[in-house]
């Protein structure tokens, strides 16, 4: 028998219940089918031999297993650079971010901030209003900021959106009584904020994090538009090269870096193997944050 969570053991379940819970049951199968094939189907073309994935005999498990497409990756200087400028960008970009966004959010929190509405009011008419991509660009020029690392940083070094979830989150679940506590035993605002705020927001913090990474991680269309130095190109933009031209000449980057018959690389592996390169480091961050997803969206869109 079907049975509910939160339905005491022994009642039965209406039968139009049942079926609403077979037919969501059914639904979300199949929607997490349809995002997990292309992820295994990546992996297993990136492990197949080259031309089996152009001949479409990769289906689902690896055909002729071969790592000739990550050994063409890694020995791409191009790629190895932008996997390098990426991870700059991500790392320095993502703890710029939630310092201002944090900064941001907890005197928005304190109710007693003088003029707090209208602060929130510019914030917000941000969001829905912009100068536009030619006005921007021109911005970014005038301050000298064109190929270099603080134009992927600067322009966007804080979220409205993020903010807004992190000072509702301040205001929901960090007591007022703990400021007036800690304010009687002289503590300075600094401190407050510092040693007793920031711990408690970890919830929050982590989902802010990984949504900026995950944002400079996958950027390339701020790069395409900004840069122009070869040497500060991004893996993202690599990623669109090969699989916009899909040429063997991509592999070939270094004086050193030559390819014999054998070592020849379908452009289908070659995109299948640099998709997944470019994909595994966000893969293998998540799990270490989604503990924290439910209770820093959730708790934080609570309005308090």
């Amino acid at each position: 028998m079907v049975t509910h969570p939160t339905r005491p053991a022994g009642i039965r379940i209406p039968r139009s219940d049942r079926a609403f819970y077979i037919a969501s049951y059914v639904v979300l199968t199949l929607l997490f089918l349809s995002v997990l094939y292309p992820i295994v189907f990546v992996i297993s073309a990136s492990f197949s031999e080259g031309r089996m994935v152009s001949a479409g005999k990769v289906i689902l498990w690896p055909v002729h297993p071969s790592v000739e497409g990550y050994a063409a990756v890694f020995r791409n200087r191009r790629v190895l650079l932008g996997f390098g400028n990426t991870l700059t960008y991500t790392l320095l970009g993502t703890l710029i971010n939630v310092c201002v966004c944090m900064m941001c959010a907890y005197p928005l929190s304190r109710r007693d901030l003088p003029c707090r509405n209208v602060f929130m009011l510019i914030f917000a008419f941000t969001m829905y209003f912009g100068g536009g991509m030619i006005p921007n660009y021109l911005l970014m020029r005038n301050l000298g900021m064109l190929d270099t690392l603080w134009v992927m940083i600067l322009p966007g070094a804080l979220s409205v959106y993020n903010m807004i979830l992190a000072r509702t989150f301040m205001q929901t679940s960090i007591p007022g009584e703990l400021l007036e506590a800690a304010t009687l035993d002289g503590c300075s605002d600094l401190r407050y904020f510092l040693q007793i705020v920031l711990p408690l927001s970890k919830a929050v913090i982590a989902v802010t994090a990984m949504q900026y990474a995950v944002g400079h991680w996958n950027s390339w269309f701020d790069v395409l538009l900004y840069m122009r130095n070869e040497e500060r190109m991004t893996l993202q933009i690599i990623l669109r090269r090969i699989v916009l031209e899909g040429t063997q000449q991509l592999l070939d980057m270094s004086s050193n870096s030559t390819l014999d018959d054998t070592q020849v690389v379908s452009s289908d592996g070659l995109k299948a193997a640099t998709i997944y390169v470019a994909t595994l480091p966000i893969l293998l961050v998540y799990p270490f944050v989604q503990k924290y997803f439910v209770k820093g969206i959730m708790v934080g869109s609570l309005k308090g």
